[in-house]
């Protein structure tokens, strides 16, 4: 080909080229709605006769522009029927952890227990939106009766709850919040209890007026709270209605409780022999609680008063040996176990022996 060839095709080539994108716009873009995303993780709870809502707010619009400004949130109910019934009105800002809490309709807090759902939609400026939330279902119906009388006792093996029982069979669920939990975090190590959670749920079914609670810690103080609870399955999901809260009770765990009374007590004299003493050999049963300290070992020739033989410092293993005997007399013993708090049980069953003459 010839250079005028050349350049003529080239200069053809660059026409087409302009003709169809020089200048030449794309195809038009729809302007964005700014309708924010809609609500994905709506839950909804009901205690007594009040409704709470929680959910996420989004961040972005549909078309992935992010979001300013306060956004509007309508709040709506529905029973079965297509109509979303309102029931209130929020607003806040993009990614804010949002809450709604508001008083049940009167028309949901009577009859028979039965689901409702609840939904959250958020709008633009010009009130669009990009549709209703998942659902948020609580139970709709009558609430079950508030508990009242509720006492608390501390036990050695832990805090006996108890209220007025009513004639039903709704589960209790009980409320505990610890109000002294440690300063300082405890020093890790395969020995080390867990740390013990500040608030705990105690369900107890069925109401028979009263439970234990047996994961206390002494020298903590707990406050209780206690209601009832209905429950229904609906859609393959078990959903609760829970009563009002009882009012509180606080109680402080004290260990003021002694250890079991030692068991199995013997006692065993030995005459002097050679150049050893006469002496008197005691064993009883171990005691098995896990706080036992140690023991006290008593001893009275007679009729006469106890006295403490052990000295200050507590008989670690379940015997002990007293050579302070003199021969041709009978002595009793008695042994108690101490906790690691000082509680002092009672003294066991006497056992006596009589030394041997020389």
């Amino acid at each position: 080909m010839s250079i005028a060839r050349q350049g003529a095709a080239a200069a053809l080539l660059a026409a087409v080229i302009c003709v169809t994108g020089c200048g030449t716009p794309g195809a038009p873009q729809p302007p964005s709605l700014n309708l924010p995303e809609r609500v994905t993780d709506l839950s909804a709870t009901r205690t007594g006769n009040q409704i709470t809502l929680t959910w996420t707010m989004p961040k972005r619009t549909t078309d992935r522009v992010l979001l300013k400004g306060d956004i509007a949130a309508d709040v709506c109910w529905n029973e079965g029927a297509s109509h979303c019934v309102p029931a209130g009105e929020v607003s806040f800002v993009p990614s804010a952890e949002a809450s709604f809490t508001g008083p049940l309709p009167g028309t949901l807090a009577t009859g028979a227990p039965r689901p409702v759902s609840y939904f959250v939609e958020l709008k633009n400026r010009k009130g669009k939106s990009a549709g209703l939330s998942n659902a948020g279902v609580i139970l709709a119906g009558q609430a079950p009766a508030p508990v009242t009388g509720l006492a608390a006792e501390v036990r050695k093996q832990g805090v006996v709850l108890r209220w007025s029982a009513a004639d039903s069979k709704e589960s209790i669920r009980l409320k505990r919040t610890l109000l002294n939990p440690p300063e300082a975090k405890p020093k890790e190590g395969p020995l080390t209890p867990a740390a013990e959670p500040v608030t705990l749920d105690l369900l107890v079914e069925p109401d028979g007026g009263g439970a234990m609670d047996k994961e206390i810690r002494f020298g903590r103080s707990y406050e209780y709270r206690a209601q009832r609870i209905a429950r229904i399955t609906a859609e393959g999901k078990q959903i609760e209605l829970d009563g009002e809260l009882s009012a509180p009770v606080r109680i402080a765990a004290e260990d003021i409780f002694p250890p079991v009374v030692p068991a199995g007590l013997a006692a065993v004299a030995t005459g002097a022999t050679g150049g050893s003493p006469a002496s008197i050999d005691l064993s009883w049963q171990p005691d098995a609680e896990a706080d036992v300290a140690g023991y006290r070992v008593y001893r009275r020739e007679g009729q006469s008063e106890w006295k403490r033989i052990s000295g200050d410092q507590l008989v670690v293993g379940p015997a002990f040996h007293d050579a302070e005997v003199q021969a041709g007399h009978t002595y009793s013993y008695a042994v108690t176990a101490v906790d690691a708090r000082g509680n002092e049980s009672g003294r066991s069953d006497e056992a006596s022996d009589a030394v041997p003459q020389q």
